[in-house]
């Protein structure tokens, strides 16, 4: 018989960090900067507490939507996004460690994390909010969750808004339970070699050093896949602009737009500039990349990542997208990429938390905003000149459907037929989808369109 696995026991500090972990995290995105600047602040990265601590930490953010209804249960409130945002926190640490994890969690001694989080309420939010969770610890100790609804089934069974899962099940009949499942699992550190300023091999060494067992990808050959956790802080790799992290089927969209040394070339949303920088890296530092995006923040990032990696050929531009044309001038780009705003849901593996901010009423929007990035694009592009419109949703409406509808009106245009690495698009021939069950990486759309006129 197998032997029980022993539930992994927290202080009082390490409960702590998790209740600011997950305040933090709906500020600060992705999820994983928001725990690395936590973790950091109370001692904990890259100690013995950072691994099993963090698995907690991604287990909350992909039952958020379950912890979530446990709230709701326990408050009697329509939605937990009511409820201060620190007692929201502490109530999803709380919930999850007691009620939905309690063979798999222990905070010991229970006393002092229940005192001091409700001294910590009292003191930032309300005296009477710091009372009322003392008392709420004993309810959530004691509750046992079990869904009530169809919806309710679908998400504690598959982790996924129950919209979602029909959606998929719609797309891919029985094939979306193996989508399921990898939507849950979670990745590799995928990260990406900068040639301008190391080999795949000098990279690959250097990870063996650390103790890595790396593996290189056979799609992108400069991508290099290993097993977490990895304290990116610390790695010299890293910060002498030596890798970028980047997933394969996100490094492959550069490749297939193939910008070339001297080209003049735009990318329409182009923060934090993964894409950017590598496309940069494939001129070779020659000609001009026009990076357009309105984030301050992912701007930011944007830019010291571009430092960091020695690109010096990109103009950035604060400013929409679809703004372009007018900026620029018409029909003077060689290369163009459209990488969308979208629904996401093909990072799932990476972003857990993002399944419960996916909302159906949203899709619409983002398809129409997809769509007129494109027409912006179909503006700028030359005669002869690509455009490469990519996203990461595996939904056809911000995909086939967007590209459909542009090739429609837009008849100065075709497609350049892409049938490998991964799969061909069987809703419009010509696309191609990554698949994060078939293909073991995020899911991924691409359509190359060439201006014919």
């Amino acid at each position: 018989m197998p032997r029980r696995k022993e539930p992994y026991v927290m202080g009082w500090r390490e409960f702590a960090a998790l209740v600011e972990a997950v305040l933090r995290s709906e500020a600060v995105k992705p999820v994983q900067q928001a725990k690395r600047d936590v973790f950091r602040k109370y001692g904990i990265l890259g100690t013995r507490d950072d691994p099993p601590l963090t698995a907690v930490f991604y287990d909350i953010m992909l039952r958020l939507g379950i912890l979530d209804r446990i709230i709701q249960r326990l408050t009697g409130v329509r939605s937990p996004y009511l409820l201060d945002a620190r007692l929201r926190a502490a109530l999803r640490v709380t919930a999850h460690v007691l009620t939905l994890a309690r063979d798999r969690v222990k905070v010991v001694p229970e006393i002092e994390a229940r005192r001091r989080t409700s001294s910590w309420l009292s003191k930032n939010s309300h005296p009477f909010i710091g009372m009322w969770f003392f008392d709420a610890w004993d309810e959530l100790k004691g509750m046992e969750y079990a869904p009530t609804t169809e919806d309710e089934e679908f998400e504690y069974r598959y982790l996924l808004p129950a919209w979602y899962v029909r959606r998929m099940r719609e797309l891919l009949g029985d094939e979306a339970e193996e989508l399921f499942e990898a939507l849950r699992r979670k990745p590799l550190i995928s990260v990406r070699v900068n040639t301008l300023k190391a080999s795949v091999e000098e990279v690959l060494q250097a990870l063996r050093r650390e103790g890595k067992e790396p593996i290189v990808s056979k799609v992108v050959p400069t991508v290099i896949r290993f097993e977490g956790p990895y304290n990116f802080d610390r790695s010299r790799i890293f910060w002498e602009g030596k890798i970028v992290i980047q997933e394969e089927s996100a490094a492959l969209a550069s490749i297939i737009l193939d910008p070339r040394p001297g080209e003049f070339v735009v990318d329409l949303c182009a923060a934090p500039g993964g894409k950017t920088e590598h496309m940069g890296e494939l001129m070779r530092n020659k000609g001009v990349i026009h990076a357009f995006d309105i984030d301050d923040a992912r701007i930011r990032r944007m830019r010291e990542l571009l430092r960091r990696a020695g690109i010096k050929i990109v103009r950035i531009h604060k400013a929409d997208g679809r703004t372009a044309p007018r900026r620029l001038g018409k029909g003077v780009a060689d290369k163009v990429l459209v990488d969308p705003p979208c629904t996401s849901d093909g990072t799932l593996p990476k972003n857990p938390d993002l399944r419960w901010r996916m909302f159906e009423a949203e899709v619409p929007k983002l398809a129409q905003l997809q769509y007129e990035l494109l027409v912006a694009a179909a503006k700028l592009v030359k005669p002869g000149g690509r455009v490469l419109y990519t996203t990461c949703s595996l939904l056809p409406e911000e995909d086939e459907e967007v590209v459909a509808k542009f090739l429609k009106k837009n008849k100065g245009f075709r497609l350049i037929p892409l049938e490998s690495p991964y799969d061909p698009s069987p809703i419009l021939p010509g696309t191609m989808r990554a698949w994060p069950h078939r293909h073991g990486t995020i899911g991924f759309f691409y359509a190359l369109l060439e201006r014919v006129e």
